[in-house]
């Protein structure tokens, strides 16, 4: 079962007085990709963020962010004294402007005096390092498995999607089939009579280097070879998506061949019937190759 290429997962969590998000998404990519943004002052993250990702994904445009912040209320209030000594300066200097002015003032309170900026502060405690990275590292694992789990869900869609395509495509090379048995007597007779006009007016000629070159007209027009390898790619494709692991560049070089093999069946078909299946062939492939790339 292929795994889809586009994925988005997000887990929250707590731990030594920090509170954290990861976010993770991707999209379809030649290669894996990795983009990180994790803060530089937990030691050893990215690094094992970075080796936990290649572990599990193949390909993919992928990025992984985390916002990391002191959890609200953390740590205990404490005192500036420099700050308060220069609280207390501006209120004796706005008492005096006010006196000289006649200006009776209520006296502050303690409570007024503290709620001024930067007179008190939280203190934050120091940070085990180490433990919050071994928290974080193990919440990221857990995303991770959702992650992989959202690409199993998306690739199962999508394969459900590809087997309708291929058993469209089997479908068409039947017809295609049919259409060019249905026209060989037709073909054959139109060579027979090409032949004998061009010796009735070609007095002198190479009867025989005449038949020759009408021969090679015909295997031109053979398109029994198109129509067979057309279905073995139809096969192996179907062999990939029965298999495990990322089979994505696979796939696409198997719709190149589809496509190579479509073009020449149009350009081979001279019959409206047969040229209208090509057609339909190259639309079906087209439609086939956008969503094979998505698969990893």
């Amino acid at each position: 079962m292929p795994d889809s290429m586009t994925a988005f997962a997000t887990r929250r969590g707590q731990a030594h007085d920090h509170a954290w998000t990861w976010e993770m998404r991707s999209v379809n990519g030649k290669g894996l990709d990795l983009r990180l943004r994790v803060p530089d002052w937990v030691p050893g993250l990215e690094p094992a963020v970075r080796t936990a990702v290649q572990g599990r994904l193949g390909r993919g445009n992928v990025t992984v962010g985390l916002k990391l912040s002191h959890e609200p209320g953390a740590g205990a209030a404490a005192l500036d004294a420099g700050a308060l000594e220069a609280a207390l300066a501006m209120v004796r200097h706005v008492e005096a402007a006010a006196a000289e002015h006649n200006l009776r003032l209520a006296p502050p309170t303690a409570a007024d005096i503290l709620a001024l900026p930067g007179v008190t502060g939280a203190v934050l405690p120091e940070t085990d390092v180490a433990a919050l990275r071994a928290a974080l590292i193990a919440n990221f694992e857990g995303l991770l498995d959702e992650f992989a789990a959202m690409r199993a869900t998306e690739g199962n869609a999508l394969e459900a999607v590809l087997r309708d395509h291929l058993a469209e495509i089997a479908e068409l090379v039947e017809a295609a089939a049919e259409a060019a048995e249905a026209r060989r007597d037709q073909w054959a007779e139109s060579l027979r009579m090409n032949l004998a006009r061009v010796l009735d007016n070609s007095e002198g000629s190479d009867a025989a280097r005449v038949a020759q070159e009408l021969a090679l007209i015909a295997v031109k027009s053979d398109v029994r070879e198109e129509l067979e390898r057309l279905a073995a790619h139809v096969a192996a494709a179907r062999a990939l998506l029965d298999g495990a692991g990322p089979i994505g560049r696979k796939l696409d070089f198997l719709m190149q061949e589809f496509n190579r093999e479509a073009n020449t069946l149009c350009s081979k078909a001279q019959s409206t019937t047969l040229t209208g299946i090509g057609l339909d062939l190259k639309h079906v492939i087209d439609q086939m190759r956008e969503q094979v790339q998505n698969v990893e």
